[in-house]
């Protein structure tokens, strides 16, 4: 059986070698372009007719299809990410966790916001002072129960 890491290396190399984005990957099987990426890293799993028509789409085969199909250990290493874009992430979170974590009290009460229900998009902002990147996060909420 493939693992995760193989299957993910196997859709970058036909990703590649196609010249197809992701978001044109994701137009050709019908999802995000956003879950449909993670899928493809190994973080999300698809269900058998999506990792078929991903398949078909990048020429993979049953093998990369099945791994796709595979639920996912969704586990990171525990470093302090080196990649910039990714460190500025958790830069975003060490500066506005507390006041994202605060407003949402506030409005919603005591509960977090699901990932699990969840969606994202990234978007590009054409702007005169350089271009924005806008990612919208829209989880439901999920609150703690007393008992």
């Amino acid at each position: 059986m493939m693992n995760k890491e193989l299957m993910t290396a196997k859709i970058l190399e036909a990703k590649v070698g196609k010249g197809m984005t992701w978001e044109a990957i994701a137009e050709s099987i019908g999802m995000s372009p956003v879950f449909t990426t993670s899928v493809c890293f190994g973080m999300n799993s698809f269900d058998e007719d999506k990792a078929f028509a991903l398949c078909d789409t990048l020429g993979l085969d049953k093998e990369v299809a099945m791994a796709l199909q595979e639920f996912p250990k969704k586990a990171w290493d525990g470093g302090i990410p080196q990649d910039p874009l990714i460190y500025r992430l958790y830069e975003v979170v060490g500066v506005y966790g507390d006041t994202m974590k605060a407003l949402i009290h506030e409005k919603f009460g005591d509960g977090i916001m699901s990932a699990i229900d969840f969606t994202m998009d990234i978007e590009k902002e054409e702007n005169p002072k350089g271009d924005r990147v806008v990612v919208t996060m829209n989880g439901k909420f999920l609150p703690y129960k007393a008992w």
